[in-house]
């Protein structure tokens, strides 16, 4: 009776007073899964944004974790206010601005899942506001060209050299914000000189610009002096954006914003309309992750070891490739190399492919046409792989 009862209360039986028990309705048969389509798989893989995953600390992250559980107040697994736990925005503030010469305030600081979030909030804020021109750097990241296009931003390209953003060009582009890697260009490796920030900032305040400075492969620096952020100079026209993504893993979906006044409450009203906060508890993992100084000492191990693989590539492409024109390799996880004019990029990338290699091109990062060039990305590949993987994509060149 009680099988029967259940079954009836969950629709499958019908059954009425003096009546027979019938069947309410027929299953229906699974519907046929598609099969998603497998990730595409290199022997060696240069694609670039990736750092070393297996280096992720997972002992040291797993105690963070079983210690915030023990001790963080139960309201911390309640709905969030969409600012992102106190706890890790105090954390984040003072290590920025410790490390990154930051002038922070943590009830100013943002917690987004990824750079990309951030951008998507920031775009649909800004289109809020009635500014819909955004300069964007070229080449620049794909990924913020794909999501400030579909946030229905108008994006300027404006072109970059050895130095990063020619900001000269700015002025004609009439454009609302400008988002920019100062510390090392995407992809092109350039960092930002004193004159051309000087220059970006009064922009900023000459046309009540905003200027969004993605703090992009900061910490891994190789070949020269530690480089400032920006936002310490202009807090007020700056928002400093930064991501867990390439010094951890960005599969923790970890990033933050720190935002001038101005724009801080139409983006915590942004973000809580979008998903009510990051989840909790990889916040409190991470504040304790930092405060205990664990973030500094992973840093401090990986340095050496991204700088042997950094060492290994451009030797490599020395001995085998010497045609090709590394650049941008003081710093960050990748190095763009330049492509003679008699090697066709997508033609390299193709026979690479063939060959078991994964690599990037660079025309994917651009919205207007210019050289060829490929970008090695060398945080994932184990620093024995880098030679046999350029061999291989030598040999299928040739």
């Amino acid at each position: 009776m009680e099988a029967y009862e259940q079954l009836t209360a969950e629709g499958y039986l019908s059954s009425r007073p003096g009546g027979a028990t019938t069947v309410s309705r027929a299953a229906t048969a699974p519907a046929t899964r598609r099969q998603a389509p497998s990730a595409e798989r290199f022997l060696v893989d240069f694609r670039p944004g990736r750092p070393d995953l297996d280096a992720f600390p997972r002992s040291v992250w797993l105690r963070s974790l079983r210690r915030v559980l023990a001790e963080s107040p139960s309201e911390r697994l309640g709905y969030l206010d969409g600012r992102g736990v106190p706890e890790l925005r105090a954390a984040l503030s003072a290590y920025l601005d410790r490390v990154r010469g930051t002038v922070s305030d943590s009830e100013r600081i943002l917690i987004c899942s990824g750079f990309g979030q951030g951008i998507g909030l920031l775009a649909k804020v800004l289109m809020a506001r009635g500014k819909r021109r955004v300069a964007l750097e070229d080449p620049s990241l794909d990924d913020t060209r794909a999501t400030l296009g579909g946030a229905g931003v108008e994006v300027v390209n404006i072109p970059v050299d050895e130095s990063g953003i020619r900001v000269e060009l700015l002025e004609a582009a009439a454009a609302d914000a400008v988002i920019v890697t100062p510390a090392h260009q995407y992809p092109t490796g350039g960092v930002l000189p004193a004159t051309r920030r000087a220059a970006l900032i009064e922009w900023a305040a000459r046309r009540g610009g905003l200027i969004v400075e993605d703090d992009y492969d900061a910490e891994f620096r190789y070949d020269r002096e530690p480089i400032g952020a920006m936002q310490g100079l202009c807090p007020e026209r700056i928002a400093y954006a930064g991501t867990a993504s390439k010094i951890l893993a960005p599969g923790l979906r970890l990033g933050w914003l720190v935002l001038p006044p101005a724009l801080f409450d139409g983006m915590v009203s942004a973000k809580r309309n979008a998903d009510l906060g990051s989840p909790a508890l990889d916040q409190l993992a991470f504040a304790d992750f930092i405060e205990r100084g664990e973030l500094d000492r992973h840093l401090r191990r990986m340095r050496p070891i991204y700088r042997r693989r950094r060492d290994a590539l451009l030797a490599a492409i020395d001995r085998h490739l010497p045609s090709l024109h590394p650049v941008g390799a003081s710093a960050g996880l990748h190095v763009l190399a330049w492509l003679p004019p008699e090697l066709d990029e997508a033609a390299f990338v193709r026979a690479a492919a063939t060959a078991g290699v994964g690599l990037a091109g660079v025309t994917p990062s651009r919205g207007a046409s210019g050289p060829g060039g490929v970008i090695f990305g060398y945080g994932a590949v184990d620093e024995a792989a880098i030679e046999p993987g350029i061999r291989r994509i030598a040999s299928a060149v040739a």
